[in-house]
């Protein structure tokens, strides 16, 4: 911005290095007295700095503060007169406050009044100044200090015009600036500056090139510490991070004290598998119920219904936790809950005061109702915080498998009794269980009261009601006639308006509520309908590989191949349960293999079995070339072992770290390497459910492979499953509330996969897990999306990242497809990525069989061997 009035020029820019840092240019060859001041200030209004502190000029006051003179020289107060003519003028300008060290009074005879409101801030730089005896420029900026030569040029004409109008410029106008404020003064020559002031102006200007150099090496220095950052992430990433004070992230990646993000490697999270079990079961199983008087109730209801996570519950399921929480009481200095110990109770408080810390310090006292623990309700996880009794409490408690199967029972009672619903509809009943399964879940309930037209004959509708509670009246309008003739009463499991699902929208009947207590309906129309009905036979037929043989003839390869014969050459990677290192059979130096080693007393200690045996089932049966193909498993008293094939190219988070993130078209490449991954499992009905850059390796032709299938796990058709297991910034909501999931949850996490490539860090992060999952159950709708996120990407991402699981792309009527049609795969070679003849983006560096070169170093297992296991659980793998 410049501007320009009677030969002066304000100019006020913003150089790309130095954020918020404006600079003020006075240029000019015109001397100035106060009334081209007064001009100049009514039209060069600027704007004030935002902390609001300013000089307003007015009438006296017996309060004007002086300002201290930035020289050794006594202070001098600042003189006080009635403002000269046309200085009124100036009670309108916002101007900010000055620098302490900048001396400002009026020159010959035409001092300006300042008001009490004058106020005095401490400022970082110091623009050049004037000291007011001598009428002087001189050049405080930055660290200036005048030298001795300065004090001896006191007897300056101070009646100089130039003078004193930069002086008054100084004291009135707004030179904006967080960093630094510069005057200059072009052709000073002109001015009829004394070579004293010209000499002074001289060392200003200066000063000024002194700070572009500064700046210059500053946005240097920038560089070499975001170089050696991402080195030293590199470096951290290979060892266990002990958390420190900056906390660590749900997913195990490190928080910086400043909120940034140390790229870690993040970890899996997994309760104890819940096992398949029926409603009928469910019906039988039963938890004590504690009396409480009606004040307790309702204060445990208020607490849940005021947290950020528990508030999400359904009230019939809130109703079931307060009856089973059981009271517990501490006296005053007593150990609620310890950091560090592993939970499994959550608490609710009703009477009393808390202290929380973390790392033994103090963060905050806790009074009133309140949740405390919520994340042990989840899974089997280590408290992230100490929370002690302040005085004696009263506190109610409940059990992390009591509210997992409130929450099981609940969702299953209530599929169940949808999908009967369904059945009783001719248009429902030959559909396949899982498709009434996922009409169930899309099924939304409706409430109205007695004498409400539900539907009104005549008017166009493209929805569908089924009657879960209450009765409704159905009435016909006579031609003619505003009269309406009963036909029938409709209740409990009736339905109505299922013409309209089929393309019929006009109303034939009226429908009306006539129970006293209201109805309530299940509800669906035509468009989420006809997006969840498709021929899931031709898409789960589609595949007719010849995996029985091959499986086969990898069977007959390594059926003589003992554990003694593989040499370890190197480690590839650390994980939850073991290592994986890379080893070579003696007898054949062509090939290189992966060896993933798992430490049985970890497995038995975490209660995961069920989920390693099930990742060696599905592995076995894997045969496409977006999954990595397991060869042979060993075991013996220490460890359990797969045999793998070895993919050199490295680990996606390791390329993804290195570069901080991914163009589109990158991005674009090992996205559809996983869609062509989950095609696969998904028409098995197997779910991953722990999909991050750490699980996908490169080969040596620059295609990705999905690795780790421990959280995998085969459905029952139309069936749900109910552990809380992935990656905590990967999960979808219903995995956190406990709703039950299926591979609907895999196009959540492929949604936020495509985010972490494109920006280098997943959408939803927080400084401790339950912040994480809370940033989640807001919704993607929430997270602000970068500038580098195309709108068709950005457009995939959200569709991918729908709160409700049927509402997500890949889960709808065209299944996995609809994925690949999208608008961001437009032009995307699909056939050449199956037949690998589509050039990877990245092609890695692979000198030879045993090359390690694309993956980190990792020191020795300093836990050194684990315990035996004779249990037994492994007898089949």
């Amino acid at each position: 911005m410049r501007v320009c009035f009677d030969g002066l020029c304000f100019a006020s820019r913003r150089p790309a290095a130095v954020e918020q840092e404006t600079q003020t240019v006075l240029c000019g060859a015109t001397a100035l007295d106060t009334q081209h001041l007064v001009r100049l200030l009514k039209y060069a209004n600027f704007a004030a700095p935002t902390n609001g502190l300013g000089i307003a000029f007015g009438s006296p006051s017996p309060q004007s503060r002086s300002l201290p003179s930035p020289r050794s020289d006594p202070p001098s107060s600042l003189t006080t007169h009635n403002p000269p003519s046309g200085a009124s003028l100036l009670s309108s300008v916002s101007t900010p406050t000055l620098p302490s060290s900048v001396a400002s009074h009026g020159s010959a005879g035409k001092d300006l009044t300042v008001s009490s409101s004058l106020q005095l801030v401490a400022s970082n730089a110091v623009a050049g100044t004037m000291n007011e005896n001598s009428g002087e420029l001189g050049a405080a900026s930055i660290d200036h200090q005048p030298s001795q030569n300065d004090t001896s040029n006191n007897n300056l004409d101070a009646s100089s015009n130039v003078a004193a109008a930069v002086n008054n410029v100084k004291q009135m106008v707004v030179l904006q600036g967080d960093l630094q404020q510069n005057l200059y003064i072009n052709d000073p020559a002109s001015l009829n500056l004394t070579p004293r002031e010209q000499e002074l102006l001289k060392v200003i200007q200066e000063r000024d090139i002194r700070i572009r150099e500064l700046e210059d090496c500053l946005r240097h220095k920038h560089d070499e510490v975001a170089e050696l950052r991402s080195h030293l992430d590199k470096f951290q990433s290979v060892f266990r991070s002990s958390g420190g004070a900056g906390g660590v992230s749900p997913g195990g990646r490190k928080m910086g004290a400043h909120g940034g993000v140390q790229r870690q490697r993040a970890q899996g999270i997994s309760a104890e598998p819940q096992r398949d079990i029926s409603v009928l079961e469910l019906m039988h199983v039963a938890f004590q119920k504690y009396d409480k008087d009606d004040r307790s109730r309702e204060i445990i209801k208020s607490a849940i219904l005021d947290n950020d996570f528990m508030k999400n519950l359904e009230m019939t399921q809130i109703r079931e936790i307060v009856d089973c929480m059981y009271p517990v009481q501490y006296g005053a200095g007593s150990l609620i809950i310890k950091e560090g110990d592993v939970g499994s109770i959550v608490y609710v408080m009703e009477e009393g005061r808390v202290e929380v810390s973390r790392e033994g310090k103090y963060l905050s006292t806790l009074s009133g109702a309140k949740v405390l623990g919520e994340l042990a309700i989840l899974y089997h996880c280590q408290r992230t915080a100490t929370i002690t009794a302040a005085t004696d409490c009263k506190l109610w408690a409940v059990e992390r498998q009591c509210f997992q199967t409130i929450m099981m029972r609940t969702g299953l009672i209530r599929q169940a009794e949808y999908s009967d619903f369904l059945k009783s509809v001719p248009i429902f009943k030959n559909l396949p269980e899982d498709t009434l399964g996922k009409i169930s879940d899309v099924l939304e309930e409706c409430y109205y009261q007695k004498g409400d037209y539900i539907i009104r004959q005549g008017a166009r509708g493209d929805t569908f009601f089924i009657i879960s509670k209450g009765q409704v009246r159905v009435t016909i309008r006579q031609p003619d006639t505003q009269e309406e003739k009963f036909i029938r009463t409709l209740g409990k499991g009736d339905f109505f308006g299922e013409k309209a699902l089929q393309g019929d929208d006009l109303r034939t009947a009226n429908i009306i509520c006539d129970s006293p207590e209201g109805v309530t309906c299940l509800v669906i129309d035509r468009d989420t309908f006809n997006q969840l009905i498709s021929n899931l036979d031709e898409i789960r037929n589609r595949y007719n590989d010849d995996a029985v043989s091959e499986k086969k003839k990898i069977y007959e390869e390594f059926r003589d191949v003992r554990l003694s014969d593989l040499r370890v050459i190197a480690t590839l990677g650390v994980g939850g349960f073991g290592r994986v290192e890379l080893v070579q059979l003696a007898q054949d130096k062509a090939r290189s293999f992966a060896l993933k080693q798992m430490k049985k007393s970890q497995i038995v200690e975490t209660r995961q079995q069920q989920h390693i045996m099930s990742e060696k089932e599905i592995m076995s049966e894997a045969n496409s070339d977006f999954i990595v193909k397991l060869f042979k498993t060993f075991k013996d008293r220490k460890y359990l072992y797969m045999l793998m094939e070895s993919c050199l190219g490295g680990e996606l988070w390791t390329i993804l770290r290195d570069r901080g993130h991914f163009d589109d078209g990158t991005t674009r490449f090992y996205t559809a390497c996983v869609v062509e991954a989950f095609d696969y499992l998904h028409s098995r009905n197997i779910i991953y459910r722990d999909l991050k850059p750490e699980n996908l390796l490169l080969d040596v032709s620059g295609y990705v492979k999905l690795v780790d299938f421990g959280f995998a796990k085969k459905l029952q058709s139309g069936r749900k499953t109910w552990t809380f297991c992935g990656t905590p910034e990967y999960v979808a909501p219903e995995v956190i509330l406990n709703r039950g999931h299926d591979i609907s949850a895999d196009y959540w996490s492929l949604g936020v996969l495509m985010f972490e490539l494109l920006t280098g860090t997943p959408p939803f992060t927080g400084a401790d897990p339950m912040r994480t999952y809370n940033i989640i159950l807001k919704g993607i709708d929430a997270i602000e999306f970068p500038r580098n996120i195309t709108r068709n990407a950005s457009a995939l991402i959200k569709k991918l990242c729908r709160d409700n699981p049927t509402e997500r792309l890949g889960y709808q009527r065209g299944g996995i497809s609809e994925i690949q049609k999208h608008k961001w795969f437009d032009g995307f070679y699909w056939e050449g990525l199956r037949n690998r003849s589509l050039p990877p983006p990245i092609l890695p560096k692979v000198q030879s069989v045993v090359d390690t070169a694309n993956f980190d170093d990792y020191p020795a297992d300093p836990d050194g061997p684990p315990p035996d296991d004779l249990s037994g659980w492994d007898e089949d793998f």
